[in-house]
């Protein structure tokens, strides 16, 4: 018997038990769709989540304050403190001081109501200077950004995020407009490009005002020069090592600190982010690739079950084949073809259910599913191993029986 019959053998024996076959196969395809899925959420997460750290700019250094401790000697978390100033974020800015640095964006914020006519909306006000809008890598829908101008006199003015524009104005043109902030009436100059949501945070939710009267108008309080942070733009990805140094190094000084393990800032740059949320990511696609890793095995399992029993019930057919000479080999290819053909059609089925699945779980769940053709290749393979695995052992009962006990079994 060549290959040819083998195969058309294999696929005559499926045939007659169309609903033993397809429960075998569902139990592969449920195990191979689970896989792809789980893998392509977890790549998918990934994605995102780098995404939105390089959505906060490119070569991008966070410097955020030092934890504080109150009386009580409750210590609280890093960015607690009001360690950083604007003296920190003027010295940064000298390209005598530090050469790699390209850009620097001092920022305070608080959540504040703003009002427009009769409608009224809370949002981030963001104070800040002309740098913000590089060093974040944003543009402008219209209008333009806060100038020099409007930081040296204190100007009245903001920028707002598209989402805060559209819940205050609805359709009509922001710039232009007034708007008023604990009192205090701003004039609208720009709107941001819209950047997207992500989870519980909105980007374009904000307002922007000039630093100086966010800190003199709007914010108060008794340190007017503090930042809540600063953002440092490093000149090109390869100076980025070197402007953390020279970052480090300069604020060490300005605060009388001599070691870096008693600094009272931290320095964040978007690899340590990114390396953190991957590493997370990368966890949770593990655990739930091996938790649908177990629905192969139980795949695995039926198709061992299926051609045991195949095996059991056609002990008279192996008999005879082999008194007619049909050698061991033979029947053993016999029903390894007959296994192969379930993982293939669980497997192809799989990776259909999974690509269907991948274009309708992002409907549901706020995370993108990505898919590869080479993981797609790769789950038909796995499938196809799977029925060649677990076949191994019936295909071998099968070629190990005796000619005359099989004929003489009832």
């Amino acid at each position: 018997m060549n290959w040819l019959d083998t195969l058309r053998t294999g696929l005559e024996a499926i045939r007659l038990h169309r609903m033993r076959s397809g429960l075998t196969v569902l139990g592969i395809l449920i195990g191979i769709a689970a896989v792809i899925l789980t893998v392509g959420l977890g790549e998918g997460a990934q994605s995102d989540v780098r995404a939105q750290i390089n959505s906060l700019g490119s070569n991008l250094l966070i410097i955020s304050p030092g934890s504080s401790t109150s009386t009580g000697g409750v210590r609280g978390g890093f960015g607690s403190a009001s360690t950083l100033t604007t003296v920190d974020a003027e010295a940064l800015a000298s390209r005598t001081v530090a050469p790699d640095i390209a850009a620097v964006a001092p920022t305070t914020s608080t959540s504040a109501s703003l009002t427009a006519s009769s409608t009224n909306w809370t949002t981030s006000v963001v104070g800040t200077t002309e740098s913000w809008l590089g060093v974040r890598a944003r543009t402008l829908q219209s209008g333009r950004f806060l100038g020099a101008a409007d930081e040296t006199n204190g100007s009245p003015v903001t920028v707002l995020g598209s989402t805060t524009a559209d819940q205050l104005f609805g359709g009509t043109s922001a710039v232009g407009q007034t708007v008023t902030v604990n009192g205090v009436q701003l004039q609208v100059v720009g709107v941001l490009t819209s950047t997207g949501s992500s989870g519980t945070s909105n980007d374009d939710d904000v307002a922007i005002v000039p630093l100086r009267v966010a800190a003199q108008r709007l914010f108060g309080g008794a340190t007017r020069t503090s930042v809540a942070m600063i953002y440092v733009e490093a000149s090109s990805g390869s100076t980025l090592s070197a402007a953390y140094q020279e970052a480090q190094t300069e604020l060490l000084a300005i605060h009388n600190i001599a070691t870096s393990t008693s600094a009272d800032f931290t320095i964040t740059t978007q690899q340590s982010l990114l390396s953190a949320a991957t590493s997370v990511d990368k966890t949770l696609t593990v655990l739930l690739a091996g938790i649908a890793g177990i629905s192969l095995l139980v795949g695995g399992i039926g198709v061992m079950n299926i051609m045991l029993v195949s095996v059991t019930e056609r002990v008279r057919e192996i008999g005879l084949r082999k008194a007619l000479g049909a050698r061991p080999r033979v029947i053993r290819r016999q029903f390894l073809v007959e296994a192969s053909v379930l993982g293939l059609a669980g497997g192809v089925l799989g990776v259909l259910v999974g690509l269907v699945g991948a274009t309708i779980l992002p409907h549901f769940v706020s995370s993108s599913v990505t898919l590869s053709p080479t993981a797609s290749a790769a789950a038909i393979i796995v499938a196809i191993a799977i029925g060649v695995g677990f076949g191994v052992y019936p295909a071998a009962r099968a070629a190990r029986l005796a000619p005359i006990d099989a004929l003489r079994s009832e």
